[in-house]
């Protein structure tokens, strides 16, 4: 009697938010840059951080004279969310008004993988223009607690 073959199981797709959840979450990390205390750099964070409940916390740079105690927007929307008790995170957006579209820094980046995993990153500038991609395609090899 001849077996069939095993069926071939497709990987599974990732899940993850929206293109209209990702603009609306664009449009949230706008409004939060605009709370930004930047008045030395002048650059000014948006951030907006999403649960895969659809809980949503948003987050501004916070400058400071010491320069070294600024908290960028990204971190601000992580540890409001953290010190809230929510987790499970799925995307972050990040606005600026900048040439380029602006990425977290590399802090941002560690901070965003130890606490979110590979999350969506969607980028906006205050002319319209988005860029999407995961968190592992800016930080591919990642320093987190399997290292320790």
């Amino acid at each position: 009697m001849k077996r069939k073959p095993p069926a071939r199981r497709r990987p599974a797709r990732r899940r993850g938010p929206t293109r209209s959840m990702l603009a609306a979450m664009g449009a949230l990390a706008r409004e939060a840059r605009e709370r930004a205390h930047a008045p030395y750099s002048r650059f000014k964070v948006g951030a907006a951080l999403k649960t895969r409940t659809g809980e949503i916390v948003t987050g501004c740079n916070i400058e400071n004279a010491s320069y070294g105690l600024t908290m960028c927007a990204e971190r601000v929307a992580v540890f409001k969310a953290v010190s809230e008790g929510l987790s499970d995170f799925d995307a972050i957006a990040v606005a600026a008004d900048s040439k380029r579209l602006t990425p977290p820094c590399g802090p941002c980046r560690q901070i965003l993988w130890e606490y979110c995993g590979d999350v969506v990153v969607h980028m906006v500038d205050l002319k319209g223009r988005t860029r999407t991609l995961r968190l592992s395609e800016l930080l591919p090899m990642p320093f987190d607690a399997s290292h320790l």
